[in-house]
């Protein structure tokens, strides 16, 4: 089995789930925050519609510093659930084809992020979508159906039944 037909169950597993969560999101509620520290609604969900975004910066290069992030990486404030599910759902689609498309060898290259030049960490490619795309989006997604819980929306089945959602 390839390395792509071995990883894209999962993604499209956890995008799927993802989008659940994201189109729950009620457009009166986005500038809420829970926290004065934490990110507004609306800035979360900007912000995990844009990280399936990142898989072209990992797998189409074999470095990337976030030096030269700038304003770009700061999550924007949504303007609407519609917004977020449209560029959640075009950041996905373009991963996943970006995914698809690549070999085994172009997979297991060695990917590296810097700062400012800087070498932070160097790992196979595969290995950094699974940490920064997959797993960042999980992170992420749990944070919003905190957010959704303290707002009373009701939160989608995500590994099983939710308080609000049986089998």
């Amino acid at each position: 089995m390839s390395i792509k037909d071995a990883i894209l169950p999962e993604f499209d597993h956890e995008m799927a789930t993802t989008r659940k969560l994201l189109d729950r999101i009620p457009d009166a509620e986005l500038g809420w925050k829970p926290h004065h520290k934490s990110f507004s609604m609306g800035e979360l969900a900007s912000h995990i519609a844009q990280i399936p975004g990142w898989a072209g910066a990992i797998i189409d290069k074999p470095l990337y510093d976030l030096a030269d992030s700038g304003e770009d990486a700061k999550p924007k404030q949504a303007s609407s659930r519609a917004q977020v599910v449209g560029e959640f759902d075009r950041a996905v689609a373009e991963a996943r084809g970006k995914i698809a498309g690549k070999s085994d060898a172009e997979l297991m290259a060695m990917w590296s992020l810097k700062r400012g030049g800087t070498e932070m960490f160097s790992v196979p490619a595969m290995v950094a979508l699974k940490s920064f795309i997959i797993n960042h989006t999980i992170h992420h997604r749990g944070q919003l159906s905190v957010y959704l819980r303290l707002k009373d929306v009701p939160v989608p089945s995500i590994y099983g039944p939710s308080a609000d959602e049986g089998m």
